[in-house]
């Protein structure tokens, strides 16, 4: 259903259809047990009447069994009937948690708007209070049987007093449902402050390292702590609403049941009512305030899943981010990659071209220009948004699935992404590469003194985003990454910015030789002198054009500006 065009009662009613197997039976059980309950009084008063006023031995004997066996079926149906609301509640909040994950992690984008931490919020929260709706479901379908056989057993013993009931439950729950939709409200705003409360921490873990260095920390724990204050103020506003209707509920519940048990009296005192009439009377009137209660815990069940339920709509039903085309991967051309004409943000008819087995560099004067085409080339940016056509092996890149041009064409991004695990793992990635292909990368990325730095090697361990390494190295092991997936095209965007000289240059001619002995397209995206040296040419953009294209050496002898650039 991602992707889909689904709303918050889209998610609730596809909750209900997906676990319905669990949840009637649920709905079953439960049922059972608020009418066994309900019958408890009425047994009592039928006890009173028939066994003890009577004096009856052997008649006291038998309820008594009987009402064991009430209470016995009435133990066991709660039993059974919450375990399998709850199991119905934990699955379905495990599906959604599947589908917003494979949502978030769709390789063609998605149009949510939302921040990482949203995301996080979204998933570890909003999905488990919208699959409430299931038990919603149960307590409701519950507490409606329960009103019914207490109304019937009512309107045996007195019909008026029957009636009374059951055109007064129905008032009363109604009166309380009418606050559903400033619940509803509530939780909604309490739900979007504490998301946005944990993408900004979010944003701020990931950043300490910067915002301490620069001395802004304090300013980010003031940040942090505003967005904390406003999240307690809509909390409290949302807990406010809740105390409110649950004391209207309670306050109704006691007038309700008092009005009940008062005319109950009366009409004992009037001789209408046996003593054990009286009693099942008083019994089921007593019993009453549990069902309305719990239509009330309902309604505010209800609208927080209705609030989560939204959120959640709006990651599954955000729209892909680009649509790619059907075709499987192309035959491999002598031009890998081609850029026609193509316009995007600062770019303006850009022309490139990458052949199998060329390190093509790229200068981009103005840093804007370089983000956009790196923007392009890893696939992230609509057909609509761009002019001209991307080719990947003379195809138009649109009419390939995504796998095939994400097969070609690996876009190694400057802030890397390493992940908590071994360096093994994150420098495999799946992909199943052996130990010399792993330790080759390495060695090509210059990043043997990563291993070497610790006595577990490949098997050290990474803490989470690979803060246990610096930035430099976290860089290298990132190239290292790129190399063992060996693409036919590896697109590199200033790969060595926290490397020194010495290491930077080791890593451009290991970077250099490897993809060359593959016969491997390179673009090489940088104004490092290191890594331009060892490209076959270099393409210059400025005002988003190519305005000089030739080999790095006969540019820094003709191109002045070039030369300030690279050399400064």
């Amino acid at each position: 259903m991602a992707g889909d065009d689904i709303d918050g009662g889209g998610v609730l009613r596809r909750a209900l259809r997906r676990q319905r197997a669990r949840v009637a039976a649920g709905i079953v059980l439960l049922c059972t047990h608020q009418a066994a309950e309900a019958l408890v009084p009425v047994a009592i008063g039928l006890i009173i009447d028939r066994a003890v006023a009577t004096g009856d031995v052997g008649a006291l004997l038998l309820s008594l069994v009987g009402l064991a066996a009430l209470f016995t079926v009435l133990a066991f149906a709660y039993r059974s009937g919450a375990r399998l609301t709850y199991a119905a509640v934990e699955q379905e909040a495990h599906d959604l948690r599947v589908e917003i994950a494979g949502s978030a992690l769709d390789p063609r984008g998605r149009r949510s708007g939302m921040r990482d931490g949203e995301l996080l919020a979204v998933t570890a929260s909003d999905a488990e209070l919208s699959a409430l709706v299931v038990r919603v479901a149960g307590l409701s379908a519950a507490a409606l049987t329960a009103l019914v056989v207490a109304a019937v057993a009512l309107l045996v013993v007195d019909v008026p007093l029957g009636v009374g009931v059951l055109v007064g439950v129905p008032l009363l729950v109604l009166a309380l449902q009418r606050m559903a939709p400033l619940l509803t409200r509530r939780s909604a705003s309490q739900q979007e402050a504490l998301a946005a409360t944990t993408a900004l921490a979010v944003d701020l873990v990931t950043g300490l390292r910067v915002l301490r260095g620069i001395g802004a920390q304090d300013h980010a724990a003031r940040r942090y702590a505003d967005a904390s204050r406003h999240a307690l103020d809509v909390t409290l506003r949302a807990a406010n609403t809740k105390g409110l209707h649950l004391g209207l509920t309670t306050a109704a519940n006691g007038l309700f049941l008092a009005a009940v048990a008062g005319v109950a009296g009366w009409l004992a005192l009037r001789g209408r009512l046996t003593i054990g009439e009286l009693v099942a009377v008083v019994g089921l009137a007593q019993f009453i305030a549990e069902p309305v209660q719990t239509l009330g815990y309902a309604v505010q069940l209800l609208a927080t899943a209705r609030a989560s339920a939204g959120r959640v709509a709006r990651v599954l039903g955000a729209a892909p981010l680009v649509r790619p085309g059907a075709a499987g991967p192309p035959a491999p051309a002598p031009t890998r990659l081609t850029l026609d004409e193509v316009g995007y943000a600062a770019l303006d008819a850009v022309c490139l071209r990458v052949d199998a087995g060329e390190v093509l560099g790229v200068l981009a004067y103005d840093p804007s220009e370089a983000e956009a085409l790196v923007a392009l080339l890893s696939g992230r940016v609509p057909r609509e948004e761009y002019r001209g056509t991307l080719y990947v092996d003379g195809v138009p890149a649109e009419e390939l699935h995504i796998d095939a041009v994400r097969g070609t064409v690996l876009v190694e991004q400057h802030d890397v992404a390493l992940f908590e695990g071994t360096l093994r793992a994150n420098l495999a990635a799946g992909a199943g590469a052996d130990e010399p292909a792993l330790r080759a990368a390495v060695r090509a990325a210059a990043a043997e003194d990563v291993l070497a730095a610790h006595p577990d090697g490949l098997d050290r361990v990474l803490t989470e985003r690979g803060a246990n390494l610096s930035g430099g190295q976290r860089q290298r092991i990132g190239l290292a990454r790129a190399l063992v997936a060996d693409p036919p095209v590896l697109v590199l965007h200033n790969p060595t910015t926290a490397v020194d000289a010495v290491t930077e240059a080791q890593l451009a001619e290991g970077l250099a030789s490897a993809r060359a002995a593959a016969a491997r397209g390179t673009v090489l995206i940088t104004n490092s002198p290191a890594l331009l040296r060892v490209t076959h040419r270099v393409a210059v953009l400025d005002r988003g054009r190519v305005v000089a294209e030739g080999p790095h050496e006969q540019l820094l002898a003709s191109d002045a500006r070039y030369r300030e650039e690279v050399l400064r």
